[in-house]
């Protein structure tokens, strides 16, 4: 992991890789990222600069890395895609952020996106699925609940 970060750094700054940041442009190349529809999301999750541009320390990329990580837990591996899925940050997923995900997911912007009709009953049928206390939103705990029953998810 080390090395990886490392060599996304100009030659100059890889001497002092643990102290270095890696701009956000930078960990977008990573083949992992690339096609990633979240990738953007992924490095706003993972990334804890003050200066809010989504760089990264090692400690950020080692995070991001581990969670990604075939031997995360299921608990780790939901948690933060919940975060993800979080887009404003207000520790549920209410109707926006579910028609951000849809659109991610399908393509947003592309030939053929959904119809408002069609967006408007897949966001019903995840809440009917997901929303355990019917308050129109998935906590953590209810999205974790879903994943669960979701052996694909990991």
């Amino acid at each position: 992991a080390y090395k990886r970060f490392g060599e996304l750094l100009p030659k100059e700054e890889r001497v002092n890789a643990c102290s270095a940041r890696v701009p956000k442009s930078k960990i977008l190349t990573l083949p992992e990222l690339r096609a990633n529809p979240f990738q953007h999301r992924i490095c706003q999750v993972f990334s804890t600069s003050e200066d809010r541009d989504d760089s990264m320390s090692f400690e950020d990329f080692l995070d991001m890395l581990s969670a990604f990580s075939d031997s995360a837990t299921l608990d780790i591996k939901s948690f933060y895609a919940f975060r993800i899925f979080d887009f404003n940050d207000d520790g549920i997923l209410d109707r926006k952020d579910l028609e951000k995900l849809v659109n991610c997911l399908t393509g947003q912007g592309e030939e053929s996106p959904l119809s408002d009709a069609e967006m408007e009953q897949l966001i019903r049928n995840i809440l009917e699925e997901s929303d355990i206390d019917k308050d129109g939103t998935i906590n953590l705990s209810e999205f974790q609940h879903v994943v669960s029953r979701s052996p694909d998810f990991v």
